[in-house]
Order: structure tokens, then C-alpha cells, then sequence
């Protein structure tokens, strides 16, 4: 009876998945099905089998997680994100800039270039929304004047976001992991550095050798120099560390100073920020939504119930860290939030890992590293919606172009055999020497 509650509570992220994903593949068009609405049949069911509780009590769960601290200030990121990327489109900073790059930069290079833009960008500031908020307005307007797929180039700033998400020690994701399993950062980095640099170099190649279409520009693109200041001080700003929405701030303020010399109006600039305001509403219903369900599933005693079930009968060494590793990519599954995924399976990360004798660096690499991977790969995820919002195209269309997330994946399960036989090797020679 117990069981049978358990993964009722589960059902309605079943309900999402099945109308959103399952559905629109059948169907071969993710447009026909609004996420927004997708999200609010799930939710009105979440309502309904959370039956523990009054109904009022229901609604007030849902609108806790909804307004969440963390929540709420992913939400102000989008509200300034979109305010600055369309000032700064609509007055030409985001043309200047590209059209600079496009005429700097040889055609074959930008590709690979611009991952590892994203790679460096993400690991000094820690976050893949930062990353995105800096580098996707740039991959898009670069895309559109060169006739390349979007979608492409949206997915190349995706991955390398994740790759610093996964790395930087200023990362919400490295600090949430080391602190559960008790390990410095600096040993946490190496062992996550053995894992994400293969995977960046796989898929660098991938980019240098694969058979892409390059788009090329025919002749050289008119620039206003003036103009790319507000988008490099926003880069520079993430590069530095300095907080998203001071970053944000900033080049909203420099995008307007250099709008009025160029001699737009301060009423048709300030229309300018208000459509950018108004263009991430869906994003922001959609993470309020995902927030509140995820919360009822949560509060039902979902969440609980699927890491009591997957810790259960963990046999071996190979066996706990593959645990781990499938523990925090179905929670992030459930809550499109690595690090709360990372935070709500820790303490059991850290009991199996102790019990079978995983090092704390091996488990907060693999909790960091499967959190990141799923992330990036969810179309729901804060990273994801941000990208495609301010790219105009649907949460789905970068997915199949993600190599980097899939290659680390499988870098992942072959560390996970590998490195076991390198420590059970390594285990039996101390267990000689001090005999």
C-alpha cells in the first residue's frame, strides 16, 4: 500500500513527461503542445493525489517551492537577461558584436571557438546561466547572418556552459557537492577534471573534424565599434566573477547610454526594456510551474520514496557509484535543479560511499558530474529555457545537437568500470604492504 502511495506521488511528473515528450515525439512537433500547459495539467493532478492534506494546504505546498528563494532569483535573472538582450539587439550592440566576429574570426574556427568560449567563461564564473545570459544573443545573431542552424549553435554554448557549471570552485554545484561528502575542492577538481576534459576534448574534435555545413560570410559585415562596448563589459564582468544580476545591471545601463548616443529616444529605449520583460513571461509562468509541481511531488513523499527504493540492495563498488550517479540524475530529473539534486541525495551519497569505501572526492566528482549531465540534457531546465527563450526557437530543438553532456556520460560509466579495477588494484597492494 505504502510502495503503491509512493509511486503515485510520482505520477505526475510521469503525466508531464508523457504529454510533453512522449506525445510530441509521436506526433514529430514539439509546438502543437505548450509547455505551460503540459506543466499545468501535471500540476492540477499532483493536486488531486496529494490527498494527506486539505486541499488549501495543497495550493500553499505549491506556492512554497513556486516562491522559493532560489526560485524567485533565478526568476530576476531572466527579468534583467531579457531586458538586456533586447536593448541590446534592438540599439545593434549584439549586430556589432557579431559582425566584429564574423569579420575577425575564419569560418572554421568559430565553431570551436565558441565552445570554448563557453567552457572558459563558465569556469571562471561558475555558473552555465551566466554563460548563456553572455554568449547566446552572440551565437544566435551570428547564426542568423551567416544562415546557420540556430539550434546548433545553441547547443555548442550549452555544453560548454556545463563544462565550468561542472568544474569552477565558485560553482553552487561544486560547493553543494563537497560540503555533503566532506572533501576539499581542490580534490574534487582534480578528480572532475579527469572526467570532464576527455569529454571537452572529444567534443572539440568533434566540432574541428565533424562534417558540418560551415556557414561562411560572403563580405564583410558593417560595425559600429561604440556599440559592442555594453556586450564585452557583460563578458568581461561574468569572466571577473562578478554577480549575474551586477553584470546584468551593467550592461543594461551601458546598452542605454550608448542607445541615446546613437540617437534613440529615452521613451522608445525604455519600450525596448519592456519588451524584453514581457518577451521572458513564458519563461518565468514555465519555472513557476515546474517549481510549484516538483514541490507537491516532493511533499507527497515522492522524492523520498524513489532514493529509499534506489539505495536499496546496492551491491559492490561498481554497484554504489553507479547508485550514486543514477540517484542524483533522477532526482535533477525531478527537480531541474542540480544543486538541489546534488543537496537532496547527499547524505545518502555519502553513506553508501562510506560503507563501500568510494573516496569523498570520487563522490562528490560523480554527484556534480551525473547532476550536470542530466541538466543539460532536460528541456525544462533553467539553462535550456533561457537559451531557446532568447533564442525564439522550442526547448526541445537544441537537444539532439548535445554532444558534450552525452560524450561525459560516457566518459562517466567507462570511469565507473575503470576506475575500479584501478582502486581495487591499488587497495590490495596497501592491504600487502601493511600485513
Amino acid at each position: 500500500m505504502k510502495s503503491a502511495k509512493s509511486i503515485l506521488a510520482l505520477s505526475p511528473l510521469v503525466v508531464f513527461l508523457g504529454l510533453y515528450v512522449v506525445i510530441s515525439l509521436i506526433i514529430g512537433d514539439f509546438y502543437k503542445i505548450p509547455l505551460t500547459v503540459a506543466l499545468l495539467v501535471a500540476s492540477l493532478w499532483a493536486l488531486v493525489i496529494y490527498r494527506d492534506v486539505p486541499f488549501q494546504e495543497r495550493i500553499e505546498a505549491f506556492s512554497k517551492e513556486a516562491g522559493n528563494s532560489n526560485v524567485l532569483y533565478m526568476v530576476w535573472i531572466f527579468i534583467l537577461a531579457g531586458c538586456f538582450a533586447t536593448l541590446a539587439d534592438k540599439t545593434g550592440a549584439v549586430e556589432s558584436t557579431v559582425a566584429l566576429t564574423i569579420n575577425q574570426l575564419p569560418s572554421t574556427f568559430v565553431m570551436p571557438g565558441l565552445f570554448m568560449a563557453a567552457c572558459f567563461i563558465s569556469m571562471a564564473i561558475g555558473t552555465s546561466v551566466g554563460t548563456v545570459v553572455a554568449l547566446v544573443p552572440l551565437a544566435v545573431n551570428y547564426a542568423s547572418n551567416v544562415g546557420g542552424d540556430i539550434p546548433f549553435f545553441v547547443a555548442i554554448v550549452l555544453g560548454g556552459s556545463f563544462f565550468g557549471d561542472n568544474l569552477s570552485f565558485i560553482s553552487d554545484t561544486t560547493i553543494a557537492a563537497t560540503r555533503t561528502q566532506g572533501c576539499n575542492m581542490s580534490e574534487k577538481f582534480r578528480a572532475n577534471f579527469l572526467l570532464a576534459l576527455p569529454a571537452a576534448i572529444i567534443t572539440l574534435a568533434i566540432y574541428i573534424l565533424g562534417d558540418f555545413p560551415i556557414p561562411e560570410s560572403s563580405h564583410e559585415i558593417p560595425a559600429n565599434p561604440w556599440l559592442v562596448v555594453p556586450y564585452l563589459a557583460v563578458i568581461v564582468l561574468a569572466i571577473s566573477g562578478v554577480n549575474v544580476t551586477i553584470t546584468l545591471v551593467t550592461g543594461i545601463v551601458l546598452a542605454f547610454i550608448f542607445a541615446l548616443s546613437e540617437g534613440y529616444g529615452i521613451f522608445e529605449i525604455l519600450g525596448f526594456m519592456g519588451s524584453g520583460i514581457d518577451g521572458m513571461g513564458n519563461l518565468i509562468i514555465i519555472t513557476l510551474m515546474a517549481a510549484g509541481m516538483l514541490g507537491l511531488i516532493k511533499a507527497a513523499g515522492g522524492i523520498h520514496a524513489l532514493l529509499n527504493f534506489l539505495s536499496k540492495g546496492v551491491k559492490g563498488i561498481r554497484g554504489a557509484q553507479s547508485i550514486i550517479a543514477l540517484l542524483v540524475g533522477i532526482v535533477n530529473l525531478c527537480t531541474a535543479n542540480n544543486t538541489v539534486a546534488i543537496l537532496t541525495v547527499g547524505s545518502i551519497s555519502k553513506n553508501i560511499s562510506d560503507k563501500f569505501g568510494i573516496p569523498a572526492r570520487r563522490s562528490a566528482s560523480l554527484l556534480d558530474t551525473s547532476s550536470c549531465i542530466v541538466q543539460c540534457l532536460i528541456p525544462y531546465g533553467a539553462q535550456t529555457l533561457l537559451a531557446t527563450s532568447l533564442a525564439g526557437i522550442a526547448p526541445t530543438a537544441p537537444w539532439k545537437y548535445l554532444f558534450y553532456p552525452w560524450i561525459l556520460a560516457g566518459v562517466v560509466a567507462i570511469s565507473i568500470i575503470g576506475w575500479n579495477y584501478f582502486y581495487n588494484s591499488n587497495r590490495s597492494k596497501l592491504n600487502k604492504q601493511f600485513k
